[in-house]
């Protein structure tokens, strides 16, 4: 999506006017998106007024186009500034300009990686040439109409306040590889800027390059588990954006310089669904494959997905299982046995092991001791039953038992959404509509984001299945409110979830990849089978356990499968309150799988009407 776009003519006016930053909110506004971002307004006043000063010669025709604000598909990442046309040979090109304030940066010993003032501290933040050459490899990987046409992207930085003095803190060496990709300029290189300009865009396309762009065909977001063996070899199948690369970074110079001084470090990356802690895990799973290291998961399903996609690309088993490990495989570990373990779905870690939960005293203290580096990747709001014991707490509690130096923070975070078409307002107002927190940010998701409530659960389950003959990437799941009757049965001619007409089974005990079995659509998984897992589109059924009723949002417990162990020791330890926060966050989690969409069906009518007039009312109810 761009939101603003124009020939450079009307560009110049409009910032000589003082208009352009009136006229971009409108243009979000005429979107459905509010814009009350002082900071963003600003820069868009001081920022373009540069950009204006660059583009403003003859050298230039004003009836070239130029693009404000182009959020990337697939992701919550915007394009500050895009330029179109066409060279002396008629070459398709579009310069894309990444604009900062900076006045200062410093360099650091982490790949691309600089530190500067930002948001009232010292922050690292990817190099600006890097944050350029990122996007433009993102837009490149989900845009046919650039691929096809073979579309030049022309990535840049340009830091227009940036001093003199410290240039050589942002502009040498260390940097020069990713420089070449997508060159910097800064306060003194208007001319080095406009020669580049002029040199990719002499002739104007009349904004046609643009508009294809915006409107052209998208290719399906890759999911993780499609990409992995690619991966495991080297391959970028993932450009690290923003605070992912950070976080890689940090963590890999952080490992190395451990390894190398035989020390003891433990890493704690926060993120919500769709941040990318999975993809950063698998990443530093390649980068460290040659050392002794283990990709961890409580939850066998990533695993057992991951595994059958690996052995198609001709991994051999053995091979796999040294890389891929439950958590519970820690309790015997000799201390520092490993040089890395990187636990994905860390709050999904039980506190013993084994089938009967009667091994060993403390997952997370048996990997800090097992690993001279331990990374927990972790988001507390999905937290799905009584079990799960990781707690950011206790991973830092374990950590100074241990003696091992915490890293926490800032560095660390997860922000930008990379599922849910990109979205961060989607799973914010998820948290608003399930009432699991108050938000404020969520009435600017992105219509490209499919949500539909249905009232017949057949039409919805049809509506999938069409979905599905595409790629094998659309499933359907349910809450835990239906028995599991088929146990040990699953070719019996019952069924477990009858609603009306409408009859499904689990999946249980058919397959360990339910996920991209080429015949699973009609069996129905759960929280366990999809969590840390991504698809195409998802059809959630709504039990009974989650209600609308006095004018609230409400969870009943009783409504949960007499067969559900996630609620286990519930009424013994009167957790009422976790029994509630473990419903709210396992249909969060559940409606935050699909990439392209989320179809709802509530066995509740007026939770079902309840969630159609909060979407109606920001205007995103797909009929």
């Amino acid at each position: 999506m761009i939101v603003y776009s124009d020939n450079l003519e009307r560009f110049c006016l409009d910032v000589d006017s003082g208009l352009i930053s009136e006229r971009i909110i409108a243009e979000f506004e005429n979107r459905g998106f509010s814009m009350s971002n002082v900071s963003e307004i600003r820069s868009w006043d001081n920022s373009l007024l540069h950009m204006k000063n660059v583009l403003d010669i003859k050298e230039i025709p004003k009836d070239i186009h130029v693009a404000i604000e182009y959020k990337i598909p697939n992701t919550s990442n915007r394009v500050d500034f895009m330029i179109s046309g066409y060279d002396e040979f008629d070459n398709p090109n579009v310069v894309i300009v990444e604009l900062k304030q900076w006045e200062k940066a410093e360099k650091t010993s982490r790949k691309d990686i600089v530190t500067t003032y930002l948001g009232g501290s010292i922050r690292a933040v990817t190099h600006p040439s890097y944050q350029a050459y990122s996007y433009a490899k993102t837009i490149e990987n989900y845009n046919e109409y650039i691929n096809l046409n073979k579309i030049n992207l022309l990535p840049t930085a340009y830091l227009h306040n940036y001093l003199e003095q410290y240039r050589k803190e942002i502009d040498n060496d260390l940097y020069k590889h990713i420089i070449k990709e997508a060159p910097l300029f800064l306060k003194r290189d208007v001319l080095k800027l406009r020669e580049f300009i002029s040199k990719y865009i002499k002739k104007s396309d009349h904004g046609r390059l643009l508009y294809e762009i915006d409107h052209g065909k998208i290719k399906p977001s890759k999911a993780l588990q499609d990409a992995i063996g690619s991966m495991l070899r080297g391959n970028k199948e993932f450009y690290l954006i923003n605070e992912q690369k950070v976080a890689f970074e940090t963590i890999k110079r952080l490992v190395y310089n451990a390894l190398e001084k035989d020390e003891k470090h433990t890493i704690i990356i926060e993120g919500g669904p769709g941040t990318g802690k999975s993809v950063i895990a698998i990443n530093l799973l390649a980068e460290f494959k040659n050392k002794v290291v283990n990709y961890v998961t409580k939850n066998a399903a990533p695993r057992n997905v991951f595994f059958s996609m690996l052995r198609r690309e001709d991994y051999k088993l053995n091979y796999i299982k040294s890389l891929f490990k439950g958590s519970g495989s820690y309790v015997n570990s000799a201390p520092n046995e490993f040089d890395l373990l990187i636990v994905d779905e860390a709050h999904r870690l039980n506190k013993k092991s084994g089938l009967f939960q009667n091994l060993g005293e403390n997952q997370i203290k048996e990997i800090i001791n097992a690993a001279k580096v331990s990374v927990f990747f972790i988001d507390e709001d999905q937290v799905v039953t009584m079990k799960d014991f990781g707690s950011v707490d206790e991973i830092k509690k374990q950590a100074k038992l241990a003696g091992s130096t915490l890293h926490y923070r800032e560095d660390y975070n997860l922000v930008s959404q990379f599922r849910c078409a990109g979205s961060d307002g989607y799973l914010a107002f998820l948290d608003d509509v399930l009432e699991i927190r108050e938000t404020a940010n969520y009435d600017g998701f992105e219509m490209e984001y499919d949500f539909r409530v249905y009232d017949d659960i057949i039409k919805m389950r049809e509506d999938l299945r069409k979905l599905n003959k595409i790629n094998n990437k659309v499933r359907m799941i349910a809450g835990y409110t239906y028995n599991w009757i088929t146990k040990n049965s699953p070719n019996s001619e019952e069924f477990d979830i009858e609603i009306g007409d409408f009859r499904a089974k689990w999946n249980f005990n058919n397959t360990d990849t339910w996920a991209i079995d080429e015949d699973s659509f009609d069996q129905v998984g759960c929280i366990h089978t999809s969590q840390g897992l991504e698809f195409d589109y998802v059809g959630i059924i709504i039990g009974l356990d989650l209600v609308y009723k006095d004018g609230r949002v409400q969870t009943d417990h009783s409504k949960r499968a007499s067969t559900d162990a996630s609620l286990s020791g519930m009424k013994k330890y009167k957790k009422y309150d976790l029994a509630d926060r473990i419903i709210r966050n396992t249909y969060k989690t559940l409606m935050s799988r699909g990439q392209k969409g989320c179809y709802v069906y509530c066995e509740d009518e007026a939770l079902s009407n309840y969630l159609k007039q909060a979407f109606k009312k920001i205007g995103k109810l797909k009929e």
